[in-house]
């Protein structure tokens, strides 16, 4: 198999030729179609994540085809399409897993930092973490980046409530899929992007976002909620205080600079400031079943499997909108 390499942290990935992987008992071997780059395998790569495992391949928004199964996996079947995702198991047996909330497992393993992820020809999966796509509508590609941009916008936007008018901070692979899920919600749907981003600020009313500008203007209305994908904690003030009385502010990424000092009036009036952790395996079947029926599309720019430092680097960058996707 061809692997891109995380030696050590803010170097850069490097390739290598390894023996194909053997799935364990209840794992699995996909052959990897597509896999997405996330902002956090930006963080792992950059150190601003501390390393689980070193050397690691990251990579965790996978789509691939099975090719070998491991010992008593059952309900999978060889050839069969899947996802794997940012959780990548779970011990089943703590207070979390057991209430339900395993992404907030007291002992998980994450695809891509505890274990070898997607950047690869191939890669092992528990089976009882890879996600069935059936009949899901849409290619390789497209589908990769719904492992994690939609799964953990889908989970912001179940935790920033029902409000009707949404606001989104940075406007990328996660927001461009969340704000087109909103709309078929039949929300208002706000985009803010980096200053100055007329590219992103089109895009997004390409989408159908009612309107789209700066991070730090003001809206045309009171939000009732917004989600944060920057990674900038300055946008936290700044979304406080554009969102009503009773209004809440999602954080929904792994990691945020630091949140400045802020006026407790922006929080006062039960206004909330809360995160979002990991996902879970419902929220992947949840998502899904909206996504066969809202059909976003998915704005990819594809890279080869080679070019992974390249994709990073546009990533870092913001040389793109939508979401950048690994084609080994």
């Amino acid at each position: 198999m061809r692997a891109m390499v995380l030696r050590r942290p803010k170097t850069p990935l490097v390739l290598e030729e390894r023996p194909d992987p053997l799935p364990g008992p209840g794992e699995i071997r996909v052959k990897v179609a597509a896999c997405a780059v996330c902002r956090t395998d930006l963080h792992v790569v950059d150190g601003d994540l501390t390393p689980h495992r070193s050397p690691i391949v990251p990579g965790h928004e996978i789509v691939g085809r099975i090719d070998v199964l491991g010992a008593g996996v059952t309900d999978l079947a060889l050839g069969e399409r899947v996802g794997i995702p940012w959780l990548g198991h779970t011990c089943g047996t703590c207070p979390w897993c057991a209430s339900g909330a395993e992404n907030l497992c007291d002992a998980p393993a994450f695809t891509g930092w505890d274990r070898d992820g997607g950047f690869a020809s191939h890669v092992v999966a528990d089976a009882a973490f890879a996600v069935p796509l059936g009949d899901l509508d849409l290619d390789d590609v497209a589908a990769a980046p719904l492992m994690c941009a939609g799964l953990i916008g889908w989970r912001s936007l179940v935790r920033a409530g029902q409000g009707r008018v949404l606001g989104l901070y940075g406007f990328g692979a996660a927001a461009h899929i969340v704000a087109q899920v909103a709309k078929h919600q039949g929300r208002r749907v706000f985009a803010f992007t980096r200053p100055g981003d007329a590219e992103a600020q089109g895009f997004a009313r390409s989408l159908g976002c009612d309107w789209a500008g700066d991070a730090g203007a003001t809206p045309p209305e009171p939000l009732d909620a917004a989600i944060i994908f920057a990674p900038v904690g300055d946008l936290v003030p700044e979304a406080l205080r554009v969102v009503k009385k009773g209004g809440r502010v999602v954080c929904g990424g792994i990691h945020m600079s630091d949140i400045p000092a802020f006026p407790y009036a922006l929080l006062w009036q039960e206004r909330e400031v809360v995160s979002v952790a990991n996902l879970t395996r419902a929220d992947a079947r949840d998502f899904l079943a909206v996504a066969r029926r809202a059909k976003p599309h998915i704005a990819t720019h594809t890279y080869p499997l080679e070019a992974a430092n390249v994709a990073l680097d546009d990533l870092r960058a913001g040389r793109f909108v939508g979401a950048a996707v690994l084609v080994p």
